[in-house]
């Protein structure tokens, strides 16, 4: 079994090395695929996802539908959620999907009326905790994980649950001061969405890693792959609450990356799916999103290191269990009405405000 799963990733990852790829693009940058044939529609796609990483699945999608041009804006979570809600409530068409890691937007979205609803062809083999109503779709399995740099830091000195890391980073203080790399909860909304679940899994714990990391004046950023990019050039020594697929992606690239995921939880996210209620063409968003739940578009996500394989088991080059699901280490991050405590905006101004108390100095703060 061991020896199937590793030709598994190793035949996964070649293919993912040798697909064409577009030329580099960072949040809040606009990016244009051209039909194969005669363009006699376009697909109008806004998300939270890089370009890099969505161009895969666009190109094959390409392959079936040949006619279709697709134009894509990546943008940073908390700026395509409020571009979409303002969006709604003008009534006007903010494309034709949208993507997010922060699906606590989507799901707010939809229970504003910003949603429309659509069974999929595929409705029968979508996990349970990944889809709302039929009006929020989860189309990948990414856990939250542990990313750091092998050069500074030994794997068999690396923790393998969040108390362990707060006690790290306390012991070592000096040694990892500023060199820790996280999300700014201000700017990045799936950054504010795992602090948030932490709390909800172990707020005394995530209490004494919020100190820890405060004490080293751990540097915050909007995205994944700033910190990602801080690790490869050694300015950075550990990455927290990086989601999988950027972070395995980091490590073909980069084989002093290493990544572990907590044994005391690891969230898992399902990146999520929306077609606006006043999208600009229906049937092109819907097309689209049969396609990313389809069987096809798991696999071209599993080959391309966007998903991480459904079943929970992890690929055999990261330090994680067997499996997330049947030992219990995973964290579905359900999709549906729970998520909306999250963004309760009172709630979520005290819990930024109580985080910025700890995590800035007065000196860092703007």
């Amino acid at each position: 079994m061991k020896k199937h799963f590793l030709s598994l990733w190793v035949l996964v990852f070649y293919a993912a090395i040798c697909l064409p790829v577009m030329a580099e693009a960072s949040e809040g940058t606009f990016s244009f695929f051209p039909a194969n044939k005669t363009e006699k529609q376009r697909l109008q796609i806004n998300g939270a996802m890089d370009t890099t990483v969505l161009a895969p699945l666009i190109r094959d999608f390409q392959t079936l539908w040949p006619e279709i041009a697709v134009s894509y804006s990546d943008l940073v979570t908390n700026d395509l959620y409020e571009m979409a809600e303002a969006a709604c409530s003008r009534k006007t068409a903010f494309g034709d999907i949208i993507l997010s890691s922060s699906v606590d937007h989507l799901v707010r979205l939809a229970n504003d009326g910003c949603a429309r609803a659509y069974t999929t062809q595929h409705i029968a083999k979508v996990a349970e905790w990944t889809q709302w109503r039929h009006e929020v779709y989860g189309f990948t399995f990414e856990p939250a994980v542990l990313v750091y740099n092998s050069d500074y830091v030994k794997p068999e000195e690396m923790v393998s649950s969040h108390g362990d890391l707060a006690d790290l980073l306390r012991r070592k203080h000096e040694y990892y001061f500023r060199r820790v790399g996280t999300y700014d909860l201000r700017t990045s909304g799936i950054g504010y969405l795992l602090a948030f679940l932490d709390v909800q899994q172990a707020s005394a714990t995530y209490g004494r890693l919020l100190e820890s990391m405060s004490r080293t004046e751990s540097v915050l950023y909007c995205c994944n792959n700033d910190v990602l990019s801080r690790l490869e050039s050694g300015d950075l020594y550990i990455g927290y609450n990086i989601l999988g697929s950027y972070a395995y992606a980091a490590q073909k690239r980069n084989p002093k990356l290493r990544i572990t995921m907590m044994r005391d939880y690891t969230h898992i996210l399902s990146r999520g799916a929306l077609l606006p209620r006043y999208g600009s063409n229906h049937r092109l968003g819907e097309s689209f999103l049969d396609y990313l739940l389809s069987p096809r578009g798991k696999v071209i996500a599993l080959q391309n290191g966007i998903s991480f394989p459904w079943d929970g088991v992890p690929p055999p080059d990261i330090d994680a269990p067997a499996s997330l699901l049947s030992s219990g280490v995973g964290r579905p991050i359900r999709i549906g009405p729970s998520l909306l405590a999250a963004q309760d905006q009172m709630r979520r101004q005290r819990f930024i405000r109580d985080w910025q108390d700890t995590m800035l100095p007065s000196s860092l703060e703007p």
